[in-house]
């Protein structure tokens, strides 16, 4: 009675981790060691992703439940899912530089805004600059007008005052 209770409690969990998060990848890891599991929970982590090691049988149930039923073929031998709440390129970026370093990480699937995309799709998500990058570009994009017009301002002064000091030399003389 106490496991179905379990069960029911990480289905329930799982279901509001797909529906809550932003992005999410489910990975097969079989073959890494225990050092390279932490090793990616912890560049997992430094981004705010959650990474967590699911039952496939689980899985499914939970994304049944919140129409991700074309999860189902993915769901086949260890799986591990990172979920991301904020940035939907985070999980992806992070877990495609992992996986060219180390072969035992497979990437199997991914969710993106409540739909299932496959690794191709992942690998283009991957290669999208990150939210940082863009908040950067976008700031940038503002301040390039703005330095241009304090430029051309300087120089308009600039060349008064050039003015100005050549009258006074020649009233000097």
């Amino acid at each position: 009675m106490k496991k179905k209770l379990d069960k029911e409690k990480v289905v329930q969990e799982l279901k509001e981790k797909l529906s809550q998060s932003s992005a999410a990848v489910l990975t097969d890891y079989r073959g890494l060691n225990v050092a390279e599991m932490t090793d990616l929970r912890a560049k997992l982590r430094e981004a705010g992703v959650e990474f967590k090691v699911v039952k496939n049988t689980l899985t499914w149930l939970a994304a049944k439940d919140v129409g991700l039923e074309e999860l189902e073929p993915y769901l086949e031998g260890p799986t591990a899912i990172a979920f991301s709440y904020e940035d939907p390129v985070s999980p992806a970026k992070i877990l495609s530089n992992f996986a060219k370093e180390h072969d035992n990480l497979e990437i199997k699937a991914g969710i993106l805004e409540g739909k299932v995309i496959d690794l191709q799709k992942i690998k283009a998500l991957a290669d999208l600059p990150s939210r940082e990058e863009l908040l950067a570009k976008t700031v940038g994009g503002f301040q390039a007008p703005l330095y241009g017009l304090v430029n051309v301002l300087q120089g308009t002064i600039r060349n008064l005052v050039y003015v100005l000091e050549a009258i006074r030399q020649q009233k000097g003389a």
